[in-house]
């Protein structure tokens, strides 16, 4: 029967803004077991103020006072080696559940950030209260506005080559990482290419509801925790080639990937992506596909905020198989 393992944010259980092959894994688990991953946000910076009534969790208040060594934005809980993963296979991420873990989050932005720097060159952090039971926040503009919450894993990864070092969790690439994909809630699955054994799997970077662009450079930044089960597909799965790049799957929708500086070029990849998807799948030509998706897939900006912009591409169910 698959194991079940719940894992802490904890100062041995975290990496601060990293993904490296050389991390040592926190736990290794079968393919299959359910991984629960408890994962705090935000930097000191950006706590609310004393007297606020918004407390800071103290798995996150430990992590600030014990001065982890940072390599970038987001506080992430693994890395989790899986079984029997080697470089060429597919780790499949079933998110099965998406739990709340703070009563209040932040959006902000600062100067020489963001989509638009230019016009907005100076410090803006807003707290944003959460209705757990209702499952909304309140934003403290105007009249105050409610928003339904739609949670979801800004950051989910695995280790990449070895050769590349010590990464940023800021910018998402051909491992996953920052992906800030809001299609990727409670019930979706996430495909990412291994490149070192074990896979080494961390997420981070709770959000609990944002849009399309995440144009400021936050979405509603808040601790999450995540119910991850990890399988593993051999060679990229049977179906496919060997996965190349972060493929997901909704209940209603297939997904493709692509990021780059250049916004059109990432625009170029997920239509990649998704052509090469979709002949591996039928016994339709790249032609023929590369016109279905002009008629039938929907295009996203994912987000303009990561230094690596991102596009992913939706194409129904059904439609094809």
């Amino acid at each position: 029967m698959p194991a079940t393992h719940h894992i802490e944010p904890t100062i041995e259980n975290i990496r601060w803004g990293g993904f490296d092959a050389a991390f040592s894994p926190v736990k290794t688990v079968d393919p299959g077991d359910l991984v629960i991953l408890e994962c705090v946000s935000g930097a000191p910076d950006v706590m609310p103020p004393a007297g606020s009534g918004l407390a800071i969790p103290d798995r996150l208040a430990a992590i600030h006072a014990a001065g982890v060594t940072r390599h970038g934005p987001h506080i992430l809980t693994g890395p989790v080696a899986v079984k029997g993963a080697e470089p060429g296979d597919c780790l499949r991420v079933d998110i099965e559940r998406i739990d709340l873990g703070c009563d209040w989050g932040f959006c902000g932005f600062r100067p020489l950030v963001g989509t638009l720097p230019e016009d907005f060159p100076y410090r803006r952090v807003l707290h944003i209260p959460v209705d757990r039971q209702a499952m909304t926040c309140t934003v403290p503009v105007g009249p105050g506005i409610t928003l339904p919450l739609a949670p979801f894993f800004g950051v989910m990864g695995v280790a990449g080559p070895e050769e590349w070092g010590t990464i940023s969790t800021k910018e998402p690439r051909a491992h996953g990482g920052n992906l800030d994909n809001k299609e990727l809630v409670a019930g979706t699955t996430l495909y990412l290419p291994v490149f070192v054994p074990g896979a080494n799997f961390s997420a981070g970077d709770g959000h609990g509801v944002q849009g399309d662009g995440e144009v400021c450079i936050n979405a509603l930044e808040i601790c999450l925790t995540g119910h991850f089960r990890l399988g593993l597909e051999k060679g990229g799965g049977t179906r496919d080639p060997v996965l190349r790049f972060p493929r997901a799957e909704t209940p209603t929708h297939f997904i493709s990937m692509g990021m780059h500086e250049d916004l059109d070029l990432a625009m170029k990849q997920a239509l990649r992506e998704m052509i090469a998807f979709i002949v591996s799948r039928t016994n339709l030509s790249a032609a023929d596909a590369y016109q279905l998706c002009s008629l039938a897939v929907d295009f996203h900006v994912t987000q303009t905020v990561n230094g690596e912009k991102g596009v992913h591409g939706m194409l129904k169910k059904g439609l094809l198989f």
